[in-house]
């Protein structure tokens, strides 16, 4: 890179910083730092400069049917999680899913008496991050090629664990390697939405501290999983239920061809306001519980996100989420109603309706979910509970 780019780099390195600063991404001046240092531009060596310092994901890998597997973190997430995980200097730092960038931030944020292990069950991914760490200028950071479902153990214990690909569970390894009263930040896919969690380890348990809404690749390997995906509508519509759910009920085929009801709730809100709360209450509180997705183009279905409408089924019926238009009130304001299909859909969309009523009556203005992770074979507290491989996961809502 001649010396004309270099300058272009860090003018573009220094807005990028200052966009994530005004937009809330960055709280802490030594993440300022770290991302006005570390030069992303090295970690994504076939973008442009102005791709390399947008705030968007640049993707590296896919796998033979197209599917992303290795990429380049969003910057403004990877700020958000590296905020949640408060790393301090001296800290020993464990990294789930390697790339390189993400771990050159770190190895800022531990200085000189700290150290970053990053690891990566993809040889491919592991060459290149050990690559371009040692042309960044970070080659003491120790780069595995190993399955981060196990951790490195050799290297623990670990003050702070991140985990930057998509998890279904928490793995007992990342549990047993984190020190007593270190932080695990993980995004967590639980019913349907990913949510970046930061857990404290408080004696054999871990308690949330934090939580973002966030977006990653799959986890491969050992703690690989996938939704189970139900069609009800051909190839256009169909619902999607997580591994522990194997139990839940399912419409057939063709249930979208029963008439659609209609019940609305009366819980006005606007447009923007994320749903992702209200999608995890109605996940605690509604059986059948499931993510509807449906194309655009399918009349029998009101139009729904691209990312799926909360809804819950039986063996012959369906109701899910959706919203209009508020009456007499601004364009930007939406209530938000039930639509269902099937003999049981009355029964479906009233219950359904009523907790997005207590919701919004005891939950929707307040501090939000609460999330705590115990292992297999303890005692959990009453709550709503989400039992996986290695333990279960308890969701709590304070008033």
């Amino acid at each position: 890179m001649g010396a004309r780019d270099a300058l272009r780099a860090e003018s573009l390195r220094a807005a990028l910083t200052r966009h994530l600063v005004a937009e809330g991404s960055i709280r802490d001046e030594r993440v300022a730092a770290a991302f006005r240092t570390v030069p992303r531009h090295l970690f994504v060596p076939h973008a442009p400069l102005n791709r390399a310092y947008a705030d968007d994901v640049v993707l590296m890998k896919q796998n033979d049917a197209g599917v992303t597997i290795s990429s380049v973190s969003q910057p403004s997430i990877v700020a958000l999680m590296l905020g949640q995980a408060a790393i301090q200097p001296g800290d020993r730092v464990l990294e789930i899913g390697s790339g390189g960038y993400n771990a050159a931030l770190m190895r800022e944020l531990t200085g000189p008496t700290g150290s970053v292990t990053t690891v990566d069950i993809d040889s491919e991914v592991t060459d290149r991050a050990r690559a371009l760490l040692a042309e960044a200028g970070y080659d003491d950071v120790r780069v595995v090629r190993a399955d981060g479902e196990f951790g490195v153990p050799e290297d623990a214990p670990y003050d702070r664990i991140v985990v930057t690909v998509t998890a279904w569970d928490v793995a007992s390894a990342w549990m047993n390697q984190l020190r007593p009263g270190g932080r695990l930040v993980v995004p967590l896919r639980l019913r349907g939405q990913t949510r970046s969690i930061a857990f404290d380890r408080v004696g054999d348990h871990l308690e949330s501290r934090s939580t973002t809404l966030c977006g990653f690749v799959c986890m491969q390997g050992a703690g690989a999983n996938y939704e189970r995906v139900v069609q009800i509508a051909g190839d256009e519509v169909y619902v999607g239920f997580d591994e522990d759910q194997e139990s839940e009920a399912h419409p057939y085929v063709g249930v979208l061809d029963e008439p659609r009801g209609q019940v609305w709730s009366g819980v006005v809100m606007k447009r923007e306001e994320p749903l992702s709360d209200l999608n995890l209450w109605l996940a605690a509180t509604l059986p059948g519980y499931c993510i509807l997705f449906a194309d655009r183009s399918v009349q029998t279905v009101a139009p729904v996100p691209r990312w799926g409408a909360a809804a819950m089924t039986t063996h012959d019926s369906v109701a899910y989420l959706t919203s209009c238009p508020a009456r007499r009130r601004p364009a930007t304001f939406v209530e938000l109603g039930v639509n269902g299909h099937g003999p049981d859909a009355r029964a479906l969309m009233e219950h359904m309706s009523d907790q997005v009523r207590l919701w919004a009556a005891h939950h929707r203005h307040g501090p939000g979910p609460a999330f705590q992770v115990h292992s297999t074979g303890t005692a959990v507290p009453d709550g709503f509970q989400i039992t996986r491989r290695h333990g279960c996961f308890l969701v709590t809502w304070p008033e």
